[in-house]
């Protein structure tokens, strides 16, 4: 049995219940949204969707999910 891979599976079992370990500085997704598959990236704390909605208001369906996915580990959305 190999008793160190024993205590790196306990080990990030208990990690994964900490998220506020966890940060994301930046990502990019596919989103498969009701109509079309839209890109939406994170990058230091601002969001972009390529969805028509986000492009006039700075936010939309697939960015705040994502948010409320994420809480705890991403920073609050800021718009350019």
């Amino acid at each position: 049995m190999d008793y160190g891979l024993i205590g790196k599976i306990e080990k990030a079992k208990r990690y994964a219940e900490e998220r506020d370990r966890i940060e994301f500085k930046q990502f990019e997704v596919t989103f498969e949204g009701e109509n079309n598959d839209h890109t939406v990236t994170y990058n230091e704390g601002i969001w972009h969707c390529n969805c028509d909605f986000f492009q006039t208001r700075g936010r939309c369906s697939h960015t705040m999910a994502l948010e409320t996915i994420l809480e705890g580990m991403v920073k609050i959305a800021r718009v350019d």
